[in-house]
């Protein structure tokens, strides 16, 4: 790139030089996600420009983000032109991006039903390869105090400790718990060991006056919510 292709219009630019061109010109709100992946790798390879090798790549994952950021770099390295610095940018994007989304507003919002409550951890669930299950912890006033995780777990399961989930809440004053994880699979149907589980957490935190609100399991882009279907 040089100082006199300023004078050229931007579809006179060469293919990996327009979203750059494009960004400056017009903000980044203007860019396909194409084209903001292709800023980030630079260039394609031989047969590709970066931007072809991104709409490729986005193609394979169905255009869709959350799919994206499940990619690994070892996956992400198969495509002709994504060595390992191209696939590691591609992924501490992908990741800042959800980080971003993590940074919560002062106020935390009250979460008064199972779609409050997905859209509160969503982010943090979604995109995983491997099951996780987490605690949202409200307050007397069903505000949301705190998001944590208790334990990461295989792809077809992981191990919660009712000791651990006891001290926390108690730790952390919980008045009520919201308890969530994710299915790798997609499918939303709990399990008969999630329906032990949900069980178990219920009466140990019964004993310390703390309700369990929801159990909202995670899959995709939607979700299954224990207290909507009645099994609370």
């Amino acid at each position: 790139m040089n100082y006199s292709e300023n004078k050229l219009s931007i579809k006179q630019w060469h293919e990996d030089d327009q979203p750059r061109e494009k960004l400056m010109l017009k903000g980044s709100n203007a860019l396909s996600d194409s084209e903001l992946l292709a800023i980030l790798i630079g260039s394609g390879n031989r047969e590709e420009s970066a931007l072809a090798l991104c709409k490729r790549i986005l193609h394979d994952v169905s255009n869709d983000l959350n799919h994206l950021g499940r990619l690994n770099i070892k996956k992400l390295m198969s495509y002709k032109g994504i060595g390992e610095a191209k696939a590691i940018t591609i992924a501490a994007a992908l990741e800042l991006g959800k980080r971003r989304r993590e940074s919560s507003p002062k106020e935390k919002p009250i979460i008064r039903n199972s779609n409050e409550a997905y859209n509160a951890i969503a982010y943090l669930l979604e995109d995983l390869a491997m099951e996780e299950f987490w605690l949202i912890h409200l307050n007397h006033g069903a505000r949301l105090t705190k998001l944590e995780r208790i334990s990461i777990g295989g792809i077809a399961a992981t191990i919660v400790d009712l000791k651990l989930i006891g001290k926390t809440c108690l730790e952390n004053l919980t008045s009520s718990v919201i308890l969530c994880h994710n299915h790798p699979s997609g499918n939303l149907q709990p399990s008969e060991q999630d329906n032990k589980l949900t069980k178990k957490i219920q009466e140990a935190l019964l004993l310390f006056d703390i309700a369990v609100r929801d159990h909202i399991i995670i899959g995709g882009k939607g979700y299954y919510s224990y207290a909507d279907n009645g099994n609370l």
